[in-house]
């Protein structure tokens, strides 16, 4: 099997069903949300010569607060979404390119993940071909062809977690697909086995394409996508979520002594940060996530500012916290978190979490989608109302226009 050929092939036989293009549809309003309030965001300015792709990309992924597919631990929406949005695409190209790239992440694997990749990078860049190569209308050996072509850029790492490089180079890979697109439309040939090659080279299973998965009746993303609730990695979810089920419980947080947190040890592996000093570092941050939602009940924006990860109370709370990494560890959430807080009076309570909100067991439903909907900001649940596949670029050109260089 040549992996390209095959999921090019899949691609273009995907007959979306009802419960497909509902994904799509909240897909879309989920990224366009997150992608609005960003707005006023340095990065947006950062960014201002990057092609349109990387940009909405880019800024999309800057607050952390965009779907997730869990079995490849990728950022699905917000390289899918901008990259079919830039070539004119619809909801079935968006459905095409995601469904490669859930398939390509998941192959990749948890190993690929904990050897230090971004996998929202690596299986981002040829899922955005193929999303791309569909709207400009290629055929499925020309979309293969794109898919090679995208391989030089699917890349990206995990240190670049809590700085600007990890939504820049979600931006790059995006491009890097949309690029490959069109140059394999404009007649630019090359060796679609270099997938193949790519793939053996970052650990990929050739065995995870089954004939099951590659059936174009199958689901088009398998397992479904996860929407957060809070603006930050998926891995402090399940731990603010644990948190804040003690809320009654523990009303004062300056009556909080100790916090003991026990999790599979593979869901700490994006949380590089254990004191953070800044907003950015503090959603790759445990011991902040405890600390937020003792402090905040429903950690939103405000809570991961520089100034918030710098607040002397958070501060004490973070020295607080003390982390147990139980046996396990093969997803985001493997297992179950426990969280065990006590206080002044001696008393320990505790609470378990399997599932966060929003996650594809437990789905966020329509109120919890309006109400993160508003939080992105007052204008955006009117601007999503009328938001479609076709208006959607002008809307991002309107409201993401970078400021003229020089301007204050």
């Amino acid at each position: 099997m040549v992996i390209a050929r095959a999921l090019a092939d899949w691609a273009h036989s995907l007959t979306p069903t009802p419960d497909d293009r509902a994904l799509a549809h909240r897909s879309l309003r989920d990224t366009l949300a997150v992608t609005l309030a960003a707005e006023d965001h340095p990065l947006v300015d950062l960014a201002r010569d990057l092609p349109e792709e990387a940009r909405w990309a880019a800024i999309g992924h800057v607050l952390d607060f965009d779907d997730l597919h869990l079995p490849s631990t990728a950022h699905i929406s917000v390289v899918c979404v901008p990259a079919v949005l830039a070539v004119g695409g619809s909801e079935e190209h968006y459905l095409a390119a995601a469904g490669v790239m859930a398939r390509l992440g998941t192959a990749l694997g948890w190993r690929h993940y904990t050897d230090g990749w971004h996998a929202t990078c690596t299986a981002g860049a040829p899922a955005a071909a193929v999303g791309a190569a569909l709207a400009l209308g290629l055929s499925p050996e020309g979309t293969a062809t794109a898919m090679a072509l995208a391989v030089p850029a699917a890349g990206g790492v995990q240190r670049a977690f809590g700085t600007d490089a990890k939504s820049l180079q979600v931006g790059f890979a995006t491009h890097a697909g949309v690029r490959a697109a069109r140059l394999a439309a404009s007649g630019v040939q090359t060796d679609p086995t270099a997938l193949d090659q790519w793939f053996a080279l970052v650990g990929g299973d050739p065995d995870a394409f089954t004939p099951e998965l590659l059936d174009p009746a199958a689901e088009a993303v398998p397992g479904g996508l996860a929407t957060k609730i809070h603006p930050c990695c998926y891995a402090m979810q399940r731990p603010i979520g644990a948190v804040r089920a003690l809320a009654e419980a523990v009303p004062d947080p300056a009556a909080v002594r100790l916090v003991e947190v026990e999790t599979p040890g593979g869901t700490l592996h994006p949380l590089l940060h254990h004191r953070p000093t800044t907003g950015l570092q503090a959603k790759f941050s445990l011991e902040y996530a405890v600390a937020t939602a003792l402090l905040d009940g429903h950690p939103g924006f405000a809570s991961f500012t520089d100034e918030a990860a710098r607040r002397p109370e958070a501060r004490r709370l973070v020295e607080a916290v003390r982390v147990r990494s139980t046996p396990g560890g093969d997803g985001l959430l493997d297992g179950v978190t426990t969280v065990h807080v006590t206080t002044e009076d001696g008393h320990r309570h505790s609470a378990t979490l399997d599932l966060p909100a929003g996650a594809p067991g437990r789905p966020a439903d329509e109120t919890a989608l309006a109400a993160k909907f508003a939080d992105c900001g007052p204008e955006v649940p009117a601007v999503l109302a009328g938001a479609t596949w076709a208006t959607a670029p002008d809307l991002l050109r309107a409201h993401l226009s970078a400021p003229a260089v020089g301007a204050p």
